[in-house]
């Protein structure tokens, strides 16, 4: 990799310009003026997106022998509703009282607030200059009135600095709160905002010609998962733990979709979900990745309104407890290997802790995989120990038993609360409703039957309430009877924990983009994008020197052996110059460069060209695509895999 990345500032803008103009993806629909978070992939954003999967599915689903599973985007209502994303899975919105414009909450006042750090920076900065400089006092007296308008007090600096180390974690009202106190108003036109509602971010549609059956676009892959359970188990021969996987789209109907692929309203995930025994979160492959070390952006950091990172190696974050066990650790080092592997800049990413206020009720950890944009840090994997919560919720929900069965070494003694159902008087009291209460009754846990049994033995009667009938339920002891047993076991039940790493993948995409994107000293019109060859759109530009049919032989020889080896190419024989065809390609992200001159014809040898060096060595055919299956391929570096071609040096064409 050319060290030169550094020297020419990075520009979203010329970003964006080669995006479009080499058609990465583009605005759906965008001859009819687009619509607002869809986006169509051309050629080579496809080909970079299929790269980016094949090279997961051969990191995860295949190196740890993972259940692939493919599930509907349909979702109907009732499993969503269990789920909890009819009633939770919303974002804060506050509209524009003037206008109607509608912003997200949270990333409204992260951007004001931003903003306005900037600008007090920017001020601060300015005011030093005034002060060094000797200029004439009219001049200057203009100058420090202007930096007075932006400059904010240090009290203020440090609040905002303490917000937005904390801005995951705010509740609606308390968004409300920072907007009334801060005076946040409509960047665009500063009209005033009204205070923030919740917005459901699930599309919902109907299934069936009818309409009566309502349903959802899935908004995650996972759900699909946790229904297959038991036919996953069983696939899997009862074995615990194991793991399952899918790839697939989701959708969300974010609220003002913006920054081009890292927020859009349809948009491809890859999830795992690890299945472990509640009692032994360790795991086999953990001394493997123990001294990969990361950056850790910890809870009680950000709760203390600060953002400083703590680097340390998976292991010792595991065993002073920062990261709840071992293996929610093994995912973390292997996503952070992942992410490298295709591409990230490891100096902007980083793995932050959700904060007390932002974890779920029934998660044991949960660390975001964080990749640094000039829109700043992103959120691209999610990795959460979700405890049995999916698992339960769908089970008590259907009075399916999702849970693992395993033989016990030796018998044991149990005492467990039981419930006794007099059937009989069920039907004549409850009629339509009877199934639904004893459903009900025998969805209850062994914490839920306790209470019941005390207060059937206080009181004679128990109370309760059941979804799908509107009175309230009463029950006394001619109808049910709750007391402890005591039994011996041969066989241990316990709902399985759940790992879940969470990949999205376009904004995965886009971050990589930006992390390789750069621009050559020499000629800052020359953009290059650095992807790494595993990941790649397509690997070689076959380069004859002209024209003249004499070269045709040889191409046609090069392109049949790549295509025997499976490489990817494209054949440029345009008449323009041959720095201008691979300029053309590196900004494709085209690693190699394969030139046919006349030398070729004579004696079978072609020059490979590096991308990001432009260094060129020689060699015959079999040679040289030798080297690109080592270097592509094997993780050889440029140096390893040429070490046995002879270095080429020609005139600059370039």
């Amino acid at each position: 990799m050319s060290t030169s990345k550094t020297t020419v500032p990075f520009s979203r803008d010329s970003l964006d310009q080669v995006l479009k103009r080499r058609f990465f993806f583009a605005p759906a629909f965008e001859i009819y003026g687009g619509v607002s978070g869809l986006y169509d992939y051309g050629p080579p954003g496809c080909a970079f997106q299929a790269n980016v999967i094949d090279t997961w599915r051969k990191h995860f689903i295949l190196e740890e022998d993972m259940l692939e599973v493919d599930c509907t985007m349909l979702t109907p209502h009732e499993v969503l509703k269990t789920s909890g994303h009819v009633d939770k899975f919303a974002d804060w919105m506050c509209k524009d009282l003037k206008t109607g414009e509608i912003f997200r909450a949270d990333h409204l006042v992260e951007e004001v607030l931003e903003s306005r750090l900037k600008g007090d920076k920017e001020a601060r900065g300015i005011a030093a200059e005034v002060k060094e400089e000797d200029e004439d006092k009219k001049k200057r007296k203009k100058k420090v009135k202007e930096i007075k308008a932006v400059k904010l007090p240090d009290s203020e600096v440090a609040e905002y600095e303490n917000i937005l180390a904390q801005i995951d974690g705010f509740s609606g009202p308390q968004l409300g709160e920072l907007i009334t106190k801060y005076n946040i108003t409509n960047p665009s036109t500063g009209g005033p905002l009204e205070l923030p509602v919740e917005f459901n971010l699930m599309f919902e549609t109907a299934i069936g010609p009818s309409g009566q059956l309502k349903g959802y676009l899935r908004p995650e892959t996972a759900q699909g998962q946790f229904l297959n359970f038991n036919k996953l188990l069983e696939f899997n021969n009862e074995k615990m733990p194991f793991a399952s996987a899918s790839i697939g789209k989701s959708f969300r109907n974010e609220i003002s979709p913006r920054a081009g692929l890292l927020r859009v309203r349809e948009f491809l995930m890859a999830e795992i979900e690890h299945f472990v025994d509640p009692d032994d979160k360790s795991h086999a492959k953990f001394d493997v990745v123990k001294d990969v070390k990361l950056k850790f952006l910890p809870k009680d950091v950000q709760e203390a309104g600060q953002t400083e990172l703590i680097e340390k190696t998976i292991g010792e974050a595991v065993a002073s407890g920062m990261v709840d066990n071992k293996t929610l650790g093994y995912f973390i080092a292997r996503i952070y290997q992942f992410l490298i592997k295709i591409g990230v800049d490891s100096n902007r990413l980083r793995f932050r802790q959700h904060m007390s206020n932002e974890m779920a009720h029934y998660a044991a950890d949960c660390w975001d995989a964080e990749l640094q944009t000039s829109y700043g840090w992103v959120e691209c994997v999610g990795c959460a120990d979700r405890s049995a919560y999916d698992l339960s919720v769908h089970a008590a929900r259907t009075n399916e038993k999702l849970i693992v069965r395993q033989p016990l070494p030796e018998p044991v003694t149990v005492e467990k609360y039981e419930i006794d159902i007099a059937k009989k008087k069920f039907g004549p009291k409850f009629r339509k409703d009877a199934g639904a209460v004893e459903k009900w009754l025998l969805a209850r846990t062994q914490c839920e039957l306790e209470d019941l049994a005390k207060e059937l033995a206080d009181s004679g009667k128990i109370t309760f309430k059941v979804d799908a009938i509107p009175e309230q339920i009463e029950l006394d002891t001619d109808f049910v009877k709750i007391a402890k047993v005591t039994r011996t076991e041969h066989i241990r039940e316990y709902t399985p924990n759940v790992i879940e790493p969470s990949f999205g993948i376009g904004r995965i995409i886009y971050s990589i983009f930006e992390h390789q994107f750069w621009a050559r000293p020499e000629d800052e019109a020359r953009s290059v994008l650095s992807l790494p060859p595993l990941v790649a759109p397509t690997k070689v530009l076959l380069v004859p020197l002209s024209s003249n049919p004499e070269l045709q032989p040889v191409v046609k020889k090069v392109s049949a052996v790549l295509k025997k080896e499976l490489i990817p190419f494209k054949i440029d024989d345009s008449s323009a110059s041959i720095g201008k065809r691979y300029a053309r390609n590196d900004e494709l992200g085209t690693p190699f460069g394969i030139t046919i001159d006349f030398e070729s014809v004579k004696d079978n040898s072609i020059t490979l060209r590096e991308r990001d060096s432009t260094k060129q060595v020689r060699g015959s055919i079999e040679d040289i695509v030798r080297a690109i299956k080592e270097i592509t391929y094997e993780d050889s570096t440029w140096s390893e895999g040429t070490a046995k071609l002879t270095p080429f040096e020609t005139q600059s064409t370039e």
